[in-house]
């Protein structure tokens, strides 16, 4: 059997998306039990919301630049076409203002404002 480059790219495109889905599950799940065992301790109900959405949001963007990563290696190196081109830029524009708009929901402020 013999192994072409392709393949092993394959291998490496599905582990980067399997690692994406794995760190969002994980993150939502440590995000959860964060705040349910802060729930008693914390008198301050709203920075528990805070606080676990944050985390939640930052596992969010952390997993689609993975996904990114994972669309921008199927394109160059495995099917390497104009209309795969395309759709990758598609795809790679949704999930920047995607985000983007998560950036802007976790920290409350627009990037071109000053931080306070």
């Amino acid at each position: 059997m013999q192994i072409t480059w392709i393949c092993i790219f394959e291998y490496i495109i599905l582990g980067l998306e399997m690692a994406s889905a794995i760190l969002i599950v994980a993150t939502i799940l440590i995000a959860g039990i964060k705040a349910a065992l802060n729930f008693k301790k914390i008198k301050d109900k709203n920075q528990i919301y805070i606080s676990t959405r944050t985390m939640v949001g930052r596992g969010i963007l952390l997993g689609l630049e993975i996904l990114i990563a994972a669309d921008i290696i199927r394109s160059v190196c495995v099917e390497f076409n104009f209309q795969n081109i395309a759709v990758l830029g598609l795809i790679i524009i949704v999930r920047v203002i995607l985000g983007f708009t998560l950036e802007v929901e976790i920290s409350g402020k627009w990037p071109w404002q000053q931080k306070k």
